[in-house]
């Protein structure tokens, strides 16, 4: 049966609360050639002092134009609240703004401004981890590793287009639309491609009815900026009774490719989705 959302769960008892961030920093930004400043580890908060600190403000020429992005002046933007449609709060708690733009609640980046990240502050995203046993073909019973003891579990995963790498298939959630909304259509768009009649919306709404919290929170996202950074809310849905029989994969427009993924401690992924998966793997006492 599916895990049912834990609603007592507060934003303190997340795993992994995030201290320092690493696949944001020291490297090239995101998909360009634009190096970001180097950041030891003992300068990434901006509590500490860094006077040779002067990062390369860059924002993708394309969000400039884009009618969905914010602007470049923020000055009537409100930061740390609903504004409008767009909800600007963070699960990190207040961030701190600074003639009218948001610092990075995690620290230094190496690169300044937007980036490839259409918001201001924090960019919000919703990630569905669909996961049922690995199970002999004949037997239809539980695969179980060899060393841990523990039964293997199975993801959907997506292969990224623009870098290659091996992702949950989620996705930003739109101006006005919540996150149930959000994880269905991102899951829908990038490992279904459609809904045919074998995947009608009836069977999708079916696995989305409910879903177990593993984390909400600041993603350790290649993107992020000092004045932009992802965060995101990711729930497990979980088939233990063979009602995900029915789909039938097909990368989308996003995607190079999907499948089921064994879960395991070998998994080279995209941003924070490697922890999340040990998170999910925990849950259910299953092999890491």
């Amino acid at each position: 049966m599916l895990l049912k959302h834990l609603f007592s769960q507060t934003v303190s008892d997340m795993p992994f609360r995030p201290k320092i961030h690493h696949k944001c920093r020291n490297t090239f930004y995101s998909t360009t050639q634009i190096e970001r400043i180097r950041v030891p580890d003992d300068k990434v908060s901006f509590d500490i002092d860094f006077p040779a600190y002067k990062p390369v403000n860059y924002t993708a020429p394309e969000l400039k134009k884009a009618s969905w992005a914010d602007p470049s002046n923020t000055s009537e933007i409100q930061f740390n609240s609903r504004d409008g449609k767009t909800d600007r709060l963070s699960f990190e708690g207040s961030y701190r703004v600074i003639e009218a733009i948001p610092i990075n609640p995690i620290g230094r980046t190496g690169i300044s401004g937007r980036g490839l990240l259409g918001k201001w502050g924090p960019n919000h995203a919703a990630d569905p981890v669909l996961t049922k046993w690995k199970t002999d073909e004949s037997t239809k019973n539980k695969i179980i590793d060899s060393i841990s003891g523990k039964p293997i579990l199975m993801f959907v995963a997506i292969l990224r287009k623009n870098d290659n790498e091996w992702a949950i298939p989620g996705g930003m959630v739109d101006p006005g639309e919540t996150i149930s909304m959000t994880l269905k259509r991102e899951f829908t768009e990038e490992a279904l491609n459609s809904l045919s009649d074998s995947q009608s919306e009836n069977n999708i709404n079916q696995i989305f009815q409910n879903g177990y919290l593993l984390y909400q929170g600041y993603v350790d996202d290649p993107r992020n900026t000092d004045n932009s950074w992802m965060e995101t809310q990711v729930f497990n849905y979980h088939d233990d009774a063979n009602i995900f029989s029915f789909l039938k994969l097909k990368a989308g427009s996003d995607a190079a490719d999907v499948c089921w993924m064994e879960i395991n401690s070998n998994l080279n992924l995209f941003a924070s989705h490697k922890d999340f998966l040990k998170k999910t793997a925990e849950l259910h006492n299953a092999h890491w």
